[in-house]
Formats: C-alpha cells, structure tokens, sequence
C-alpha cells in the first residue's frame, strides 16, 4: 500500500512537472529572455523612413525586409502548402486594379521671400495620396484665400489659372476648384486632439481623387498661419512644385506559419498592417510582428516551445489583408481561434501623450459606457444588443498584460470596441479578435509621427503579452482552461459589482430601477456566455472537469447577479 501510495506520488508530480513545463508563467520567462527589443526597433527604424502605400517602393521594401528576418530565423518558403515544412512563409503577390502612388518631393515658396513656405523635406504628409505631379520646374500662380466655403460664392469667383487656398480639407473643395478653373488647392485639416497650435509644424496624412487635374498640398498649423497672414496683406504669388510617381504594380502580403503538432488547422493569427507612412502607425506593428516571429522560430527550433495549434503572422495592406486572409479560404476560417491586431504598439508615451491600450470585443461597455470606461477620441461604434460578443479572450489577454505590466512597471488600460483596425474583419466573421494599440496620440496620422517618438520597452512589453498570451491558447489543456474559468468568474464579480453600485448611484439620481436592472443582467449574460465559451480552449478534451468548472461558476455568477437585481429597487 506504502509502495502504491509512493507511485501514485510520484507519477502525480511528474503530470504538475510536465504542466509546469507549459505554463503561461513558463512562457512569460521565454518571453522576457528572448525578445530582442533592439530587433523590433531596428525593422521600425527601416520601415519608417518610407512613405507606404500598397504596391509603392516602400511597402514592398518592408515587404522584403521581414522576409529578410523570417528567412534567417529558420523559416522556409512555402512552395505547395503552408504545412510541408514545421515553419513556412509565403509572400502572395496581387494585381492592382488601380495604379500605387509615391511622394518624391514638394516645396511651397512665397514669391519675394528666401525661406519656403512649407517643404517634403520636413512635412512628407503635404501630399495627398494620389496627388498628381506639376511641372518638372514648378508652377507660378496668384493664390485666393477664402475664409467661407460656401460652394455658391466661390463658383462665382475667377480662379483660373490661380490657387484656391482654405482653412478646410482640401480634397473637399477639389470638384468645386476644378470647375472654377483653379490649378491647385491648399487646405489645412487638423483635429483637435493633436494639439496643431502646441505642435505646429504637424500634417495629417490625407488622400485626394486619383487622375485629378487639379493638385492638392496640405498645410501645417504653423504654414497656414503664415501664408494667411500675407494674403490678407495683399496679392501673394507662389511657386508651387510637386513631383510623385503613379504606377502599376502588385500587392504584396507575407504570411509566415509555425505548424501546430496535434490540431495544425487550428490556429491564432497576428496580423500588422504596412501601409501608412508613419512609425508607430505602423512601422512599429511590423517591428514587433517580426521580432515575435523569429523568437517563436529561435524557441521552436530549440524545442523549448512546442504549439500543439498553428500560429500565423501576417503583414499586409490594414483590413484589406486580413479580411482576404479570412473570407477567400473558408477550410481555414473555420480554424481561426483567435486573431489578434497590432497597431501603433511603439509608443514613447510621455511623448505622444498616448496610453496602451487593449480594444475589447464588443462587451456592454460599448453600450452602456460609464464609470471608468471610456472611449478614445477616436469615437464609439454603433454598437446595440445584438452585437455583442461574449467570450473569454478579452478577460485573458487584459490579465495577461496587466501581468507584464506589474513586472515591468507598464501601464495597461483598455477601451470599449470602436472599430477601425485589423481586429475587425475578425469580429466581422465572428472570430474573436482583440486590438493592440496606443491612443490619444498628439502626433496621430502626421508626419511627427517618427522614430523618435519609439519606445523599444514598449515594443517589447507589447510582444512579450501577445506572445505569452499566444503559446498559452494554442497549447492549453485542461488546466489551462479551468484557470481561465476562475480569472474569467473574478473578473465578471468584479465588474457586477461596480455595475451595481454605478446602478445604486443611478437610481438614487432619478434613473429607472428597470433600466439599472437590464444593464446589470446584460452584464451577467454576457459574463456567462463568455464562460461557456471555454470549453472549447483546451486541444483536447479529455474528461468532463471544464465543463463542471463552467457550470460552478455561472451558478455563483447567477445567485451573485440575483442579490443585486433584488437590492435594486
């Protein structure tokens, strides 16, 4: 019985060894040790100094660059299938139906005066995309400064041969300009929240009609003052050059693949988008992308990780990529698990004023946003009821953050759903998918946006949780799944709790009890679907203890949301 009871033991402690072994603490050291932020800066540094657009010389730069550090790091190029081989890439090359646009350079001179205006060299956002190219020399014109645009008067107004210049969005006053006779159009358009009067030699990057007659050239702050300060002087003449190259060329998407060992079809999928010229949005997506992809081939190939699931990176054109990748194969889709966006990871936040944030997937926050939830000034979605996506994964990648965030002293927030990046066409198709990014950013989508606006750490607290997170879903087991169980029921007491006393202050206030009690029961529908959703975690489903696990907790989840929806009267 002795010698029993000692087997028992010790093949016991060999099953917690062996679990051991793959623990989310396990990979959050692989993680922290392996993750060369130095790499992740280095590739941002490269992919920033481009302006990208599909198919231009930048883009397909970067293309070929993470290329460059995939194939190093051990993975080989797909030639049938994306699983001949434990780590494959492929670059997938498309037609474009329309020609690729790039920026060479732009100056904007005030006739009688030895400075420019404005110049690419300091402000590559002056050239909308798609912006056509004037005179090798230049052109020279009187420029009308307009303070209404009011499409009645200016139609009346002789701009031929002449620059039409307004403290509004150029491309919005493009077809009224071109009927006018105008040659160009200068506009300026900057929100509120970049601070343009603190930070005022920022453009937003904007886009313009393609195969237009007419130019357009965004100004900064600090050029639309100037140049309105001398034309209300008098006539001002400019000299006005711009030169970019239009073209056909090719998409390109690269998609790299680590093969899982038990269920490969199965599978989390990270996806950073190329395009846009600026370093945190996105060169600092790519960087860290690439870097999370060489280090899960460097601890693939020393057997330190083993993925029983697939795990896929991809770079691409933002929503365009990962929406193909989703919807054209539909085998695959239907092995889709987790997708998860990188976007503006990189931020230096005591220089973009920015915080790290996780969007959630639609949770009643998005609805019934109050208390400590609030949106970004990026703006709520339309989100009802009916759009609602219940689910563990936004639970466990924000517990997972805030675990590096206590180890490295990084502050973590998160944001209810607003949409607008690759963690969209995900929910599009009912996939779980979470955003990575940083917001409010003063240098948001303008040519501020530079390395040196880059925190290497951030990067690397950024790719670290992603990964940890990552190896942890797509080699969990049971355990793995009746932990999640127990941090998923905490989180949904804990947010119950805040809903009802935010209720009880709402009440007291003069709101509805009923209304009170249907935002505290939604809450706790969707804290219990989002349980459920658990059984489907581990790869293998080896006896009923997950499922007892979800029963157990939504029973206390259930008497919990009862006591407070009879307290509420």
């Amino acid at each position: 019985m002795i010698m029993k009871t000692k087997i028992l033991f010790l093949l016991l402690l060999a099953g917690v060894t062996c679990y051991a072994q793959n623990t989310t603490d396990e990979f959050f050291k692989m993680t922290r040790a392996g993750f060369q932020e130095k790499n992740a800066y280095e590739t941002t540094a490269f992919v920033e100094k481009y302006f990208r657009v599909p198919g231009n010389t930048g883009f397909n730069a970067s293309i070929h660059y993470v290329e460059n550090i995939l194939k190093k790091a051990g993975f080989v190029e797909q030639k049938k299938n994306e699983f001949e081989a434990p780590l494959t890439y492929r670059i997938e090359k498309r037609a474009m139906k329309n020609n690729t646009w790039e920026p060479i350079d732009a100056n904007i001179d005030i006739i009688g005066e030895t400075q420019p205006l404005i110049s690419y060299k300091t402000n590559r956002n002056m050239i909308p995309i798609n912006c056509g190219s004037t005179a090798a020399d230049g052109v020279t014109a009187n420029v009308v400064y307009i303070e209404k645009t009011v499409s009645a008067e200016i139609e009346k107004m002789d701009l031929k041969g002449k620059i039409l210049f307004s403290e509004n969005n150029p491309s919005r006053l493009l077809q009224i300009a071109t009927k006018a006779g105008a040659i160009g159009v200068l506009g300026y358009s900057m929100p509120k929240y970049t601070q343009p009067e603190i930070h005022q030699t920022s453009i937003q990057f904007g886009s313009m009609k393609a195969n237009s007659e007419v130019w357009t050239l965004l100004l900064s702050y600090a050029a639309k003052e100037k140049l309105k300060a001398v034309c209300l002087k008098g006539d001002t003449k400019l000299k006005v050059n711009i030169q970019t190259k239009i073209y056909p060329s090719e998409e390109l998407t690269i998609v790299a693949n680590v093969k899982g060992s038990i269920n490969p079809n199965e599978r989390f999928v990270f996806s950073a988008h190329v395009q846009e010229p600026g370093a945190n949005d996105n060169a600092s997506g790519v960087g860290t992308l690439a870097e999370m992809a060489r280090l899960t081939a460097e601890l693939y190939q020393a057997k330190k990780i083993k993925p029983e699931r697939s795990l896929t990176f991809l770079w691409g054109d933002e929503i365009v990529s990962t929406r193909r990748y989703i919807t054209e194969d539909t085998t695959r889709a239907r092995g889709i698990m987790w997708g998860m966006s990188l976007d503006m990871v990189g931020e230096n936040t005591k220089k973009t004023g920015g915080s790290f944030l996780i969007e959630k997937m639609p949770d009643p926050s998005a609805i019934w946003t109050r208390g400590v939830d609030k949106h970004t000034e990026w703006g709520a979605g339309d989100v009802s009821e009916k759009d609602l996506f219940p689910h563990y994964f936004n639970d466990f990648i924000f517990d997972i953050c805030k675990a590096q965030g206590k180890f490295a002293n990084w502050t973590v927030n998160y944001n209810p759903f607003e949409g607008g990046s690759d963690h969209t066409p995900f929910l599009q198709n009912k996939i779980p998918g979470l955003l990575m990014w940083h917001f409010t950013d003063v240098f948001y989508h303008t040519d501020n946006d530079r390395i040196d606006k880059v925190s290497a750490t951030e990067m690397k607290n950024v790719g670290i949780s992603s990964l940890t997170a990552a190896y942890t879903l797509i080699s969990a087991d049971e355990n793995t799944a009746i932990a999640t169980v127990s941090q998923v029921k905490g989180d949904a007491l804990i947010r119950l709790k805040t809903e009802f006393e935010l209720s009880k202050k709402a009440i007291a206030n003069g709101k509805s009890a009923d209304d009170e009690k249907h935002i505290i029961e939604v809450w706790s529908k969707w804290y219990t679907d989002a349980l459920a959703t658990i059984n489907k975690m581990p790869v293998k489903t080896e006896t009923t203890r997950v499922g007892s696990s979800i029963k157990f907790a939504t029973n206390e989840i259930e008497k919990q949301t009862k006591a407070y929806l009879e307290e509420l009267r």
